[in-house]
């Protein structure tokens, strides 16, 4: 199969760091080349260099069997490379047509804009993907899953022959990533090659045609998809064998005495009589589909979000939250999905995030901090979780994905949770440091810690929980024991064709009475 894009030796150095070192690859026209390791093995700093962001130390690029050098993003899309990041450069305010051509509308003799011509060009490449969309709506009403298709169409428009596609379903539903799949298979057809960065291993084996494999910025292996196993894929990106990523219950989880109930929650257009216990050192998995109601009953419970109705017990007794400090107070921790927009203090200290949410129990008798009892409480946090850092002055911005999660969960750890609420606990982060994650997961359920993990993952729910609620348009549509966990069912409850099948035989058995 003809080679569309070529490099060779590559390496790129930061101060303190060498990001890439001689790494070689070769893309095939009309290919998907999965790009995975885990963070910091460097990925994108390699795509980067591939699109014309970073400028090699060392090496060479050959497209389409010339050497190229690129000097912007700008010249490696002429040449025919673009990138897809996972922070779209869409305009919300404009349209789609206005998005897809940005400073390349076509204008007439006077330099006006041709509107007529603009939205009939946006139509055909519409068309062209089966999209049902008027050229003229605003980005901003479309859903992500809408978002990302006219982010690679903008691309498209400008006939490339190589697409870089960076985490592109991290804020996918899984109708929008079927969506997206089926048209980056119809691109491959057509001859445009793929280069897909994703921690999803799933999808690198429902996607990839090949798949290569970075570890410390230097290149592992390269290999045909129907040659590799997951748990080869897994033991070749952390440099050591995982025989099970989401580890075993010791001991063995026992039924016991519920810690928390949750009686008839509502919330209008959010969530309706949500019902259940939870148990003590239990792991409970709430499923669904995105917007089912997951993450706004976990919400509720922390106060983040006000319920409209319904009443919270906690060890036999009713307690009031109104916000999250009355959680705080209460031993309830609520880790966002969000670490980096609503989780952590990006800007701020490492020392500083860990005692966030207890910075109350740091305080002197006179009001001010202790700062010696602040800096050992984080150096033991940072130890406690292998934290990877220089400094615990360090800011959280610097730190990988990975690492970002950890201090997530060890600044909860402070105000010691009797319950903690975990939303998409391992997105956005490397398979080494999820099998991390689970761990930590475990040992606060072994120590009688209660929690409820809100996830999409399937897999993850089905290898970490103990029992799983399942959401369907804001109510519990089923619950599932352990010993019955089968994707197939999660999906079934989860799409409401459960309670589809229950509401037809009841009107049947009606009809035949």
């Amino acid at each position: 199969m003809e080679i569309i894009l070529q490099a060779n030796f590559i390496s790129k150095s930061f101060p303190g760091v060498k990001a890439v070192d001689g790494v070689s690859l070769e893309l095939r026209k009309g290919e998907i080349l999965a790009l995975v390791g885990e963070n910091g093995a460097g990925k994108s700093t390699l795509t980067q260099i591939l699109g014309g962001a970073q400028k090699p130390d060392v090496g060479e690029i050959i497209l389409d069997g010339k050497p190229v050098s690129f000097t912007s993003s700008d010249q490696a899309i002429l040449a025919g490379i673009s990138i897809i990041y996972q922070e779209l450069s869409l305009v919300g305010s404009l349209s789609i047509a206005e998005n897809i051509y940005a400073n390349r509308h076509p204008v007439g003799p006077i330099n006006n804009i041709l509107w007529g011509k603009l939205y009939q060009q946006t139509q055909e490449l519409l068309d062209r993907f089966e999209l049902d969309l008027s050229p003229a709506v605003r980005v901003k009403y479309l859903s992500m899953g809408q978002q990302q298709i006219i982010e690679i169409l903008k691309a498209i428009s400008i006939n490339p022959k190589v697409l870089i596609l960076d985490e592109p379903t991290s804020s996918l539903t899984e109708r929008e990533i079927s969506y997206l799949f089926t048209n980056i298979r119809k691109l491959r057809e057509q001859g445009i090659s793929f280069i897909y960065i994703t921690h999803k291993l799933s999808e690198v084996f429902e996607l990839a045609d090949r798949v290569m494999v970075m570890r410390d910025g230097k290149y592992i292996n390269c290999l045909p998809i129907e040659q590799i196993t997951e748990n080869d894929l897994i033991s070749m990106m952390v440099g050591r064998k995982i025989e099970n990523l989401y580890g075993a219950r010791v001991p063995e989880y026992a039924e016991t005495e519920w810690i928390m109930r949750v009686e008839d929650f509502s919330k209008r257009w959010a969530f309706q009589d949500v019902n259940f216990d939870l148990r003590k050192g239990e792991i409970l998995g709430f499923a669904g589909l995105i917007g089912a109601g997951r993450t706004g009953v976990g919400r509720a419970i922390a106060g983040i979000d006000q319920k409209d109705s319904g009443k919270l017990y906690l060890n036999e007794k009713e307690i009031k939250i109104h916000s999250p400090m009355d959680a705080i107070h209460h031993n309830i921790a609520y880790l966002t999905k969000d670490r980096k927009g609503d989780g952590l203090f990006l800007d701020m200290s490492l020392r500083d995030n860990l005692i966030a949410p207890s910075i109350d129990k740091f305080a002197t008798a006179i009001g001010f901090l202790d700062r010696r009892s602040i800096d050992a409480h984080a150096e033991e946090k940072v130890k406690e979780f292998d934290i990877a850092t220089t400094s615990i002055t360090k800011k959280v911005l610097y730190l990988s994905g990975g690492s970002q999660q950890k201090v997530l969960v060890a600044m909860w750890t402070g105000i010691r949770p009797r319950v903690i609420i975990f939303d998409e606990p391992t997105r956005g982060v490397d398979v080494g440091s999820k099998a991390e994650i689970y761990q930590l997961l475990r040992r606060f359920a072994a120590e009688n810690t209660s929690i409820i993990m809100i996830s999409s993952d399937l897999p993850e729910l089905i290898g970490m929980c103990d029992r799983i609620l399942v959401f369907h348009r804001g109510r519990i549509s089923g619950e599932i024991l352990r010993k019955d966990f089968t994707e197939e069912r999660i999906l079934t409850l989860a799409s409401g064709l459960q309670l589809a099948v229950e509401n037809g035989n009841s009107r049947q058995s009606k009809g035949g009475n």
